[in-house]
């Protein structure tokens, strides 16, 4: 029989499991976050690991809704599963209106955008040295 004490655990075994579950949680989010897009019909969906490259996120999802009412829709559909595993947003930017809707959930962010300000603020190319983890067309 093997007995365990906290002698045998080193300080840097702790701090990188606590490590490895924040970055699970994260892609997890990231992933049911683009998978639910998808189930709303989002266009043109990318998820984007941003690690390397920003200090306030870890993943973007990205996606294009053709209108104000498919836009609300991918959005409702993501926040309403999100918040039934208690991931709430620690903010939200825009509204359908205005054709681009921004919710941080602190690691991740997701944009949904229309199709024109997609065009406009071209968030793939400012970001293209992140590595696509998933691209829905």
């Amino acid at each position: 029989m093997i007995r365990w004490s906290w002698s045998n655990i080193a300080i840097s075994d702790i701090i990188l499991s606590k490590e490895v579950s924040v970055f699970l949680e994260a892609e997890g989010i990231a992933r049911l976050a683009t998978e639910l897009a998808s189930e709303k019909q989002a266009r043109d969906i990318a998820m984007l690991d941003v690690r390397a490259l920003c200090s306030f996120a870890d993943y973007f999802v990205i996606c294009t809704g053709d209108t104000k009412r498919h836009i609300e829709a991918i959005w409702q559909g993501i926040d309403e599963v999100l918040r039934t595993k208690g991931i709430v947003p620690h903010h939200n930017e825009g509204t359908p209106d205005s054709g681009w809707l921004l919710a941080d959930f602190g690691s991740v962010i997701v944009h949904i955008f229309a199709p024109l300000q997609r065009d406009y603020y071209q968030l793939d190319k400012l970001w293209d040295k992140a590595i696509p983890v998933i691209r829905i067309q």
